[in-house]
């Protein structure tokens, strides 16, 4: 039985006992109602969701992504310390980002190797090493 992208999404937030609220199906219906993995920002999933005509503001998708991301449902990565992209693949992997189109897609994971990170001041641990290595047309 094939699953419908309300059923995708459904699941999806149940995973995280998130309430499907309108909104949260609507946006989660974006991110995962086609089974793929993909990476947004909140201003052009903001665009995916006026153009399909869902009600939402910016300050909505801002909430509901924070609200995602602290479900486990989504990873947040940050380029060049302001601008966030969100990733509905939460496993650990690098990322390109490239410069000239302010993109974000997966790196082939099998193929970093890091041997050693610094050691952790005093006091503090690794909680998690984000790769995120920037490619520019030539």
């Amino acid at each position: 039985m094939t699953l419908n992208p309300t059923e995708i999404a459904t699941n999806w937030l149940g995973k995280a006992d998130l309430r499907p609220t309108r909104q949260r199906l609507t946006l989660a219906e974006l991110l995962v109602g086609d089974g793929n993995h993909r990476h947004v920002t909140a201003e052009s999933l903001f665009d995916a969701a006026k153009n399909t005509g869902a009600m939402v503001s910016l300050a909505t998708v801002y909430n509901t992504l924070s609200a995602f991301c602290d479900a486990g449902l989504l990873q947040e990565i940050t380029v060049d310390g302001s601008k966030s992209y969100f990733d509905t693949n939460t496993h650990d992997h690098p990322h390109f980002f490239w410069e000239d189109e302010a993109r974000l897609s997966d790196a082939p994971a099998e193929q970093l190797v890091i041997t050693r990170v610094p050691d952790a001041p005093e006091g503090a641990e690794v909680a998690s090493v984000d790769v995120v290595i920037r490619l520019r047309c030539i």
